[in-house]
């Protein structure tokens, strides 16, 4: 598997230019919002996205300024999402570190993620990057409706394999698959949009039922707390799978974890051990495989080139990353 860096060496320069616009972009004359956005900037996490729109970019021509434009909007539309996220979700820790509401409470964080989507409109306007915000705007729409339709579904735990997928391509593939569609749009290929956009939706798929795999996983090996999503009531594809493949009883114990015990971490390491042994995490494996080739045949007949090699090596990372 190729290193973030063996990944990155294709498009090296277009990040250190980016990370130059992307801080530009988030300057404010309100000294409160500087030094949240500062605090936001100096903490961000490992560049997926960015990573995603350049080599896609350079796959299929040449970068220019509406790559940059596109690549900060969705970066600043993702950071706002994260901020809103961690508002709803009430956490108080993001990537290790404290989130904005925990150290700014709620009401100044939800300030900020709105700042930010003003951000991502007046770009757009001063930019004339009216066509990108239009595939901004799409994701904006995609993602409220995922998590909408999740919280809604885990009230009754009632969520079968095909709510799941529409949760996930809403709520996490559509973003990557509309950072694909922007980057084609960017370098002028707009023939190919649409190609990009199920390309980023089958990797965006692949990329959530990994973070899934994760909850059942050994937290000394990946880094960071397991057995959340049971905690949360979520119903992820490997709880799904056993759910529907278990006997009676085991389906009976688990789902009365999920609902009435999903605090007691001793009920939660039985949940994960009932998973695991249902064959959960292996299903969810084989599915995934499955996303990811699906994703990569969609790009078989373009030239080969080192972006490329590092988009296919970037595939292969965030089904094959350990955190």
């Amino acid at each position: 598997m190729m290193s973030v860096e063996e990944i990155t060496n294709p498009i090296q320069e277009e990040l250190k230019e980016f990370e130059i616009r992307f801080a530009a972009n988030l300057v404010s004359k309100a000294a409160l919002l500087d030094k949240i956005t500062h605090y936001i900037v100096k903490r961000k996490g490992k560049q997926i996205r960015p990573m995603f729109l350049f080599l896609t970019a350079k796959m299929l021509g040449e970068v220019t300024d509406k790559t940059y434009e596109a690549a900060s909007l969705f970066e600043i539309l993702h950071t706002a999402t994260l901020v809103h996220d961690d508002v709803v979700d009430d956490a108080n820790e993001r990537r290790g570190h404290f989130s904005i509401n925990a150290l700014w409470k709620n009401k100044i964080a939800v300030l900020v993620g709105d700042y930010f989507l003003s951000k991502v409109l007046l770009l757009s306007i001063e930019k004339d990057n009216v066509d990108v915000l239009q595939v901004v705007a799409r994701a904006v729409k995609e993602m409220s409706e995922g998590e909408l339709l999740q919280i809604e579904k885990a009230r009754r735990l009632d969520i079968d394999e095909e709510v799941y997928f529409e949760v996930i391509r809403q709520k996490t593939a559509s973003l990557i698959a509309c950072v694909c569609d922007a980057a084609a749009l960017s370098v002028g290929r707009p023939e190919l949009q649409e190609k990009m956009h199920d390309f980023g939706e089958l990797i965006g798929i692949a990329f959530q039922i990994k973070d899934d795999i994760f909850d059942y996983g050994d937290q000394k090996n990946i880094g960071k707390p397991t057995g959340n999503d049971i905690r949360e009531r979520k119903m992820t594809l490997p709880l799904i799978y056993t759910l529907n493949n278990c006997d009676p009883a085991t389906k009976k114990e688990l789902i009365n974890i999920v609902k009435n015990q999903n605090e007691d971490s001793k009920t939660v390491k039985r949940a994960i051990k009932l998973v695991i042994d249902g064959g959960g995490i292996q299903y969810a494996h084989k599915v995934m495989i499955d996303y990811k080739d699906r994703a990569l045949k969609l790009i078989e007949a373009i030239p080969t080139s080192p972006a490329k090699e590092s988009l296919i090596g970037l595939v292969e990372y965030t089904t094959n990353r350990l955190s």
